[in-house]
């Protein structure tokens, strides 16, 4: 069962910041490393245990237990989404990547929307008070951007190797519009400095 906390019925811009990351570390199909459940069962839609590390490492990057935030263009989140699962017939990282998170702050995943669904995501998660966190699918991290800013001005591709990023859109209460800023996790060994490149056409 999904639940919407701090999230009004009118399409607005009202969540102070947004947060985007991609899922965790995820299985090259049926061969090893396996991806496995949060038991332990080998599970091709779920993460690998590389995954489930930078999880476990997000919940310390959103919400740690000691000091400030790694980063001051992040925050602790009030409210978080993950791409459904489809009843288990599609992907269960990105509700697992944000889950241990979550976990720790006692808040619930909302599952509402799917991949595909991404301009109903987004004005659901702008219309939310305080923070977002949203897990996603990479390819289609950049159509959540293109709503939030309302502009193809973030990268249109999201690499493939890449996890190791976080999208922040900031809402400025003069405008009244979101600006994009890149956040490099940096948590597992070989995570990029570098942000995403925006690459012309």
């Amino acid at each position: 069962m999904t639940l919407v906390i701090n999230c009004q019925e009118e399409n607005m811009a009202s969540a102070q910041k947004i947060m985007v990351i991609r899922h965790g570390e995820k299985p090259q199909g049926a061969v090893p490393p396996y991806g496995v459940t949060v038991d332990g069962e080998q599970d091709v839609n779920s993460l690998l245990v590389a995954g489930w590390t930078r999880a476990g490492a997000l919940a310390v990057l959103f919400a740690p237990s000691r000091g400030a935030l790694q980063s001051p263009e992040l925050a602790q989140p009030q409210t978080v989404f993950a791409a459904s699962d489809d009843a288990g017939k599609s992907s269960k990282r990105p509700e697992e990547t944000v889950s241990v998170v979550a976990q720790k702050l006692k808040l619930q995943v909302d599952t509402t929307y799917s991949v595909g669904q991404e301009q109903q995501l987004a004005a659901a998660a702008m219309s939310c008070t305080g923070v977002v966190l949203i897990g996603w699918e990479h390819k289609h991290i950049p159509l959540i951007a293109n709503a939030i800013l309302g502009n193809t001005s973030a990268p249109q591709t999201w690499p493939g190797d890449r996890f190791d990023v976080v999208w922040v859109f900031d809402l400025n209460a003069t405008s009244d519009a979101y600006q994009l800023t890149q956040v490099c996790e940096l948590l597992l060994p070989g995570d990029s400095p570098e942000p995403i490149p925006v690459i012309s056409s």
